[in-house]
């Protein structure tokens, strides 16, 4: 049974799956200007990948632009993702300890509500990085993305169940499938995870085969689906205004 994460307005793991859009945006003044129609659209979380900021290592403008976007947003969710290069991200960093130092300066910046955390890293500083979240009451979304194809059902849930042995509250996976098999794949993993694991789960197929995943979520078992206002941030990404009613079409009784 899943036990929902309260992320200040919204519960991930209850009711229908919520609305996330990513802000993607170099600079501050680029990222004021995504989120002003953003914000008019009243997602349930907006989710800014500082991996795309300009001055993402340096921690006194990363921390004042988050404080700047927090007060932007208002009462919505806010998700801070630092996005590997192996993963799909726009920035390498010279080492391990530089993403790690990154996450403890948003985590000691006060502005978000959750934090992304990328499974496979040194399994030490990601506990670390874990504890020093929650007892700054952020959440976090652990997360492994496979941009070059989908593994079995069974490695599927087998990673999802090694986020929750390190601590998560939310479980991520993204995968990029190569056959409609792969699709299937992900959503019966998806589906096996949600009965055996009580943390909510977000999980999708990529690219244009996968979006039927990103709109099956309260189906199978996924929390969370990213949509669109302007730019996107991955493969198959949908319109927000295409993927509210969707949704709406697809609720459960």
């Amino acid at each position: 049974m899943t036990q929902p994460v309260k992320l200040r307005n919204i519960q991930l793991g209850a009711d229908r799956p919520k609305l996330a859009v990513p802000i993607t945006g170099r600079s501050l003044t680029a990222l004021l200007r995504q989120l002003k129609p953003i914000v008019a659209e009243k997602p349930d979380l907006v989710e800014w990948r500082i991996d795309y900021f300009e001055d993402v290592t340096n921690p006194e403008k990363l921390v004042a632009a988050g404080q700047q976007i927090r007060q932007a947003i208002g009462e919505i969710a806010l998700l801070t993702t630092f996005r590997t290069q192996g993963e799909g991200g726009a920035l390498l960093l010279p080492t391990e300890a530089d993403y790690f130092k990154i996450c403890q300066t948003v985590i000691d910046g006060g502005f978000t509500d959750a934090l992304d955390v990328e499974r496979y890293h040194d399994e030490t500083a990601v506990k670390q990085t874990v504890v020093a979240a929650h007892a700054k009451k952020i959440v976090i979304v652990m997360s492994n993305h496979d941009f070059q194809a989908t593994p079995s059902v069974t490695e599927i849930v087998k990673r999802l169940t090694g986020m929750a042995e390190l601590g998560a509250d939310v479980l991520k996976i993204a995968v990029m499938p190569q056959s409609v098999d792969d699709v299937l794949a992900l959503l019966t993993a998806t589906n096996q995870a949600r009965q055996k694991l009580t943390q909510p789960l977000i999980t999708m197929s990529m690219g244009d085969l996968g979006k039927v995943s990103r709109v099956a979520g309260e189906v199978f078992g996924s929390c969370l689906s990213f949509a669109t206002v302007g730019a996107g941030s991955a493969p198959g990404q949908i319109a927000l205004e295409r993927l509210r009613p969707m949704l709406q079409t697809l609720k459960l009784s």
